[in-house]
């Protein structure tokens, strides 16, 4: 008899001792939260697992309520050695000394006997230090971005498994945990750490994970949310989450800078009831007035989709260059974000967002042509 997945799930951890647990750039609250849940689970079960993803310091200050693990990375160095490897067997290396200069390292070899013969010298590969990679809300390996660019080898000699709800995942892993109808990353990984046993799920793990759902859902409030995922945010607080300081962190407190640019965004704010379509531009003086960065724009965005819920795809323009605007797209369903996706070649998905880029001088070019496009395949999307 086949084992299951959850039984699968066990037994390719057991051996591990450095798990790489990856996400994508940029990765949603659930995605982080999931991942800081794994990071305590492995951890607990006697292992040093590394989190790591692009972009991952960006969700830092608005989830650092949460125990996050020893070890966050943003790029992967120095995940395997490079071996040189000497036959001593007829003449014994004596002594071994480096020199470091800018741009180059020397390896001094004193033999027992004459001169080394080239031939008793070698390279080796060693193993990659990580033993088995986690990967979570990635449909494919090239979504993980520089990270798999970087080390795309490690990715085909290291067991992976793949925990996704996304439909269009590719089933890349050694072990797929896709479930479509998740609400949520953090509902996948809760089920497979409560099937290794209830005593995993301490307070730390409970409120990650609870804050996971929480997030994906919208405080419950998104379609997404199935009688499972309410069933299983009962557990966790049952296990110690606290669901009030969860929601305090995610919605009630941010940073003022985030409050200053929300505003001006706000003034610009503009609606299409047709396409049930809003967006707004964000130009640099929004950004260098209200002190923030571009890559605030999407918790901006976020703030817009949940206080307009009469819209179903919500847009920031942002003119990156004089050639070019970028857009930061999020909707309201599922189904149409990966058909926007499969539809706009110039786009890459982070976590729920879809952003790409439109050859315009200005934002009204950008707008007509987002616009245009959105009635031509819009109609092709189902509800």
């Amino acid at each position: 008899m086949s084992l299951t997945k959850e039984a699968q799930f066990i037994e390719l951890l057991k051996p591990a001792k450095h798990p790489l647990i990856l996400l994508p750039p940029a990765p949603s609250r659930d995605a982080v939260a999931s991942g800081i849940a794994l990071s305590s689970f492995t951890t607990a079960l006697g292992k040093q697992p590394t989190l790591a993803a692009e972009r991952i310091d960006e969700q830092r200050e608005d989830l650092d309520f949460l125990t996050w693990p020893e070890t966050v990375l943003t790029t992967i160095s120095g995940a395997r050695d490079f071996v040189l490897s000497f036959n001593t067997e007829h003449n014994p290396i004596l002594d071994i000394r480096t020199e470091r200069f800018d741009k180059e390292l020397r390896i001094h070899l004193t033999p027992e006997h004459g001169t080394i013969d080239p031939r008793d010298f070698s390279f080796i590969l060693a193993k990659y230090k990580f033993d088995i990679v986690l990967i979570i809300d990635a449909p494919d390996k090239e979504s993980l971005g520089k990270i798999y660019e970087d080390n795309p080898d490690i990715f085909y000699e290291v067991p992976i498994i793949n925990i996704d709800r996304h439909s269009n995942n590719e089933q890349y892993g050694q072990l797929n945990l896709v479930d479509v109808t998740a609400s949520s990353a953090s509902e996948i990984v809760a089920h497979f750490i409560e099937a290794a046993g209830e005593e995993f799920i301490d307070a730390n793990i409970a409120e990650s994970l609870l804050t996971g759902i929480v997030s994906a859902t919208d405080s419950f409030q998104k379609k997404n949310t199935t009688p499972k995922a309410l069933q299983l945010a009962s557990a966790l607080m049952g296990h110690g989450a606290d669901q009030q300081k969860i929601v305090k962190n995610l919605y009630k407190t941010q940073p003022l800078h985030i409050l200053k640019l929300w505003g001006r965004v706000m003034s610009n704010i503009r609606m299409d009831k047709d396409l049930q379509f809003i967006w707004a531009p964000v130009t640099i003086e929004d950004l260098v007035e209200s002190r923030s960065k571009s890559e605030d724009l999407p918790v901006v965005l976020d703030k817009i989709r949940s206080n307009y819920t009469g819209a179903i795809i919500y847009a920031l323009f942002f003119k990156e260059s004089p050639s070019s605007v970028r857009v930061f797209i999020k909707t309201q369903q599922e189904n149409r974000i990966e058909y926007l996706l499969s539809v706009f070649s110039n786009s890459q998905r982070t976590g729920d967002m879809l952003e790409g880029t439109f050859p315009a001088v200005d934002f009204e070019t950008a707008e007509h042509l987002l616009s245009q496009w959105l009635r031509e395949v819009m109609p092709r999307v189902s509800d």
